[in-house]
C-alpha cells in the first residue's frame, strides 16, 4: 500500500486498471475481428484479480472456431498478442484472460473433472498421479481442482511437455 491510500482505494485502483486492460484488449480484438471479417461481441469483465475478455456470437456458425483453433492453439496466441496490446498501451504486464466462444470456460470445467478424478485416485491408490502435459492455464485449473480436494498437485518437466502430478497424502 502507497503512503496516503487506504485498501478501500487500492482496490477500486486494481479494478479501474483490471477495466482498462479490458477496455484496450476489446479495441485491440475488434479490430482484429474487422481485419478478419468474424462477427463476435466483446464481453468484458475482471475475474480473479484479472482482467476477462470473452468474444461471443449469436450465429451458431463456426467462424469463431477459426480463432480457438486445434486445442486452443490459435486461442493461446491471440491472448499473448492481446496481452502485448495492452503492454504496450499501458507499459505493464497483462495477466488477462481471453475466451472465444466459450472455449476456456468447457476446457474449465473438464479439466476440474480431470483434477477431481485425479485426487480421488491419488486418495485411492496412495500413490502419485502423473497428468498429461498441459498449457500453463489449463494446469492452473487442475491444480485449483486437486486443492479443493484436499490433495497437493505439482507440475514437473519443461515447456511443452510440463505436466502436473497429483500427490498422495
Amino acid at each position: 500500500m502507497t503512503e496516503g491510500t487506504t485498501p478501500a482505494a487500492e482496490g477500486v485502483d486494481t479494478l479501474t486498471r483490471l477495466e482498462q486492460e479490458g477496455e484496450i484488449a476489446a479495441d485491440y480484438l475488434e479490430g482484429l475481428l474487422d481485419i478478419a471479417d468474424l462477427d463476435g461481441d466483446i464481453d468484458m469483465d475482471v475475474e480473479a484479480d484479472r482482467a476477462a475478455v470473452s468474444i461471443i456470437s449469436d450465429s451458431t456458425s463456426r467462424d469463431l472456431q477459426k480463432l480457438v483453433g486445434r486445442d486452443g492453439e490459435v486461442l493461446e496466441a491471440l491472448q499473448e498478442l492481446t496481452r502485448l496490446a495492452v503492454h504496450r498501451e499501458t507499459g505493464d504486464r497483462s495477466r488477462l484472460m481471453l475466451d472465444i466462444a466459450g472455449y476456456r470456460a468447457r476446457k474449465r470445467a473438464e479439466l476440474t473433472e480431470l483434477g477431481t478424478k485425479a485426487a480421488e485416485e491419488a486418495k485411492g491408490t496412495g500413490q502419485p498421479v502423473k497428468l498429461k502435459a498441459m498449457t500453463p492455464f489449463e494446469r492452473k485449473v487442475v491444480h485449483d481442482a486437486v486443492a479443493i480436494a484436499g490433495l497437493r498437485s505439482e507440475s514437473e518437466g519443461e515447456e511443452p511437455q510440463r505436466c502436473v502430478v497429483v500427490l498422495p497424502v
